[in-house]
């Protein structure tokens, strides 16, 4: 049995497997660019970021209905659970989607017959979090978030993701004050690729609540200060940063200077399928690379359900905490 956790940073476009997104193109008439699923796998060897997400938005045009939507979730949350995942904060990014003819109904209604039965049937509590594209305009994501004030009933909040250098998150001011007022729960990518002052600028102009990824912090002390003092999270993406190349190889990520640092960190697999491990692959990867003690992997699952949006359920985050305290390594 793995130790529980909670995922807070994961997108779901991200976990679409080779053979699923063989499956669906075949459900769907749609021809990909590969004549099999080893070829495909061999092409998710990214040099960067942008070069992850031209393949990313490519391979999304086999997801067009709401069962394609369906599938995908439930395949993540089969594979999620069986690493330990106990509650799971899914990330989706409509715009890709909406540009493409899919309709938000189309997305938020196929995702949640999966996520709305993913207690039931995979032991996994869930809440969706809506993301902007930070590298289309700011009037792009308020219609966006416009198109889904008839879904906020399953939506919890928004995020910022895509390209990060050149699009800080002060573009997007207005469209998170308008999220703040309609009550949602704010997270912004900030500080992977983009500079420390992105991160300082999410928290202070956006609001947010937690910062994904995080990194760049380290580069400055009094940013790290602040975020300890604040107990702000930070949700870091291990293989994710290595196969990115923002940290050279996993021997050199900062996770563990940043846990002696006071940082709140939790450990995530941002976009398993392609960076080649879900969550409990990230956990497995730090324990045996960094050397992570056993108490120290109970700090990083304790601080994925501190730092989840479960205040509504406070019950139930104190039973996955009692759970990671009566894990038995």
């Amino acid at each position: 049995m793995p130790l529980p956790k909670a995922e807070l940073h994961l997108h779901i476009e991200g976990t679409l497997e080779p053979e699923l997104a063989f499956e669906l193109a075949a459900r769907n008439g749609v021809e990909l660019p590969y004549a099999a699923t080893d070829e495909l796998r061999k092409a998710y060897d990214f040099e960067d970021l942008q070069s992850f997400l031209n393949l990313y938005y490519e391979l999304m045009a086999v997801l067009r209905t709401e069962r394609d939507f369906e599938d995908l979730a439930n395949a993540y949350l089969a594979r999620a659970a069986a690493q330990g995942v106990r509650h799971a904060e899914i990330f989706f990014d409509p715009q890709a989607h909406i540009v493409r003819g899919v309709g938000m109904g189309t997305v938020v209604e196929g995702l949640w017959r999966a996520l709305g039965r993913s207690a039931e049937n995979h032991g996994v509590s869930t809440q969706l979090i809506m993301c902007f594209l930070r590298d289309e305009s700011a009037e792009s994501a308020m219609e966006t978030l416009e198109a889904a004030r008839p879904y906020l009933d399953r939506i919890v909040g928004v995020g910022l993701d895509s390209a990060e250098v050149g699009h800080p998150p002060v573009k997007f001011r207005e469209v998170y004050e308008t999220a703040a007022a309609l009550g949602l729960r704010r997270v912004a990518h900030a500080g992977e690729e983009g500079p420390p002052e992105y991160i300082a600028e999410a928290l202070d102009v956006l609001g947010v609540e937690r910062i994904d990824h995080g990194l760049r912090c380290v580069e400055s002390p009094e940013l790290v200060e602040r975020l300890v003092r604040e107990r702000v999270p930070l949700t870091l993406c291990p293989l994710s940063n290595v196969r990115l190349r923002t940290v050279d190889v996993l021997g050199d990520h900062p996770l563990p200077a940043m846990m002696d640092a006071g940082l709140m960190c939790t450990v995530n697999s941002d976009d398993p399928a392609y960076f080649g491990g879900y969550a409990g692959d990230n956990f497995d990867a730090v324990q045996r690379t960094l050397g992570l003690s056993e108490e120290r992997l109970r700090e990083l699952a304790c601080n994925s359900f501190l730092a989840s949006f479960l205040e509504h359920d406070e019950e139930l985050r104190a039973r996955y905490l009692a759970e990671v305290d009566a894990y038995e390594f």
